[in-house]
């Protein structure tokens, strides 16, 4: 009886897990649907909640700020970016390590669909413009330590020393730049072979 207690438990939490992240994607589908129908500034919270079916206050349960019905928790992605460029090998270098931090957080989005529109809203609203901006230069100085490390390794150079913010914002830059042409495209080809093109041009 205590076996059956016990799976009969972990089966509850799983249809539970199950049914949350059901409700998460419905609520965040109707909420892209919407902002691409009628732009993000003028979809208000109440509307995504009573076309989704839920009220206000389980929505805000699931996200936090109406910025996270567009991509996502981007707190999370800050900690998918740092926690991959952490683990890679000590051999890498800084520009790979920014690279499979990028493209772990591009393999966050659900399907090419939806990171296409909300790469386009991004790009053409700009109260979430702002707020990205803002964002994006937090994740930069959180990297920062993890980036001057890469590149102290092999020199005596201090913390005063500018080349890994440079290289920081410019892998962030060619992000933007990658993301955008993308969306000019249609979402047609790769994000990373823009970017890589992106960063070629730079660094060339």
């Amino acid at each position: 009886m205590k076996q059956e207690a016990t799976t009969a438990t972990g089966a509850s939490a799983t249809l539970w897990d199950r049914t949350r992240q059901l409700a998460s994607r419905e609520i965040l589908e109707t909420a892209l649907r919407l902002f691409t129908q009628q732009g993000y500034d003028e979809t208000t919270i109440a509307q995504i909640a009573r076309e989704a079916g839920v009220s206000q206050r389980t929505l805000f349960r699931y996200f936090g700020t109406k910025e996270d019905l567009l991509g996502g928790d981007q707190d999370r992605f800050g900690q998918v970016l740092t926690d991959t460029i952490s683990e890679q090998p000590a051999e890498a270098g800084v520009w790979e390590a920014l690279r499979a931090g990028v493209a772990a957080v591009l393999a966050l989005h659900d399907n090419r669909e939806q990171a296409l529109e909300r790469f386009r809203l991004l790009h053409n609203t700009a109260s979430l413009r702002a707020g990205w901006l803002e964002k994006r230069l937090r994740f930069q100085e959180d990297l920062l330590p993890l980036i001057r490390a890469r590149m102290d390794a092999a020199s005596t150079v201090g913390t005063t020393d500018p080349r890994a913010r440079a290289v920081i914002a410019t892998a962030f830059a060619c992000l933007d730049a990658a993301t955008m042409t993308w969306v000019d495209n249609d979402g047609n080809g790769d994000i990373m072979d823009l970017y890589d093109e992106c960063l070629a041009a730079v660094r060339g």
